[in-house]
């Protein structure tokens, strides 16, 4: 998911997309422990957005603390 597309968001609904990717992630870790992953290249793009969630929820809260 695009930066812009997640800045669009509110506080609420960024951390629960950030719980279900931690979830999905946490599933995708399962997987590859029993060695069925289909698609590798998801461990990489769920991580890459949940920093992006964290990041964009951080700067918010810098922006509200420095008002």
């Amino acid at each position: 998911m695009k930066a812009a597309e997640l800045k669009s968001l509110s506080n609420e609904d960024l951390q629960s997309k950030e719980k279900n990717l931690k979830k999905e992630l946490f599933d995708l870790k399962y997987q590859r422990k029993i060695g069925r992953v289909e698609k590798p290249s998801r461990f990489k793009l769920i991580r890459r957005d949940i920093a992006r969630i964290l990041t964009i929820l951080n700067e918010r809260a810098k922006n509200d603390n420095s008002k």
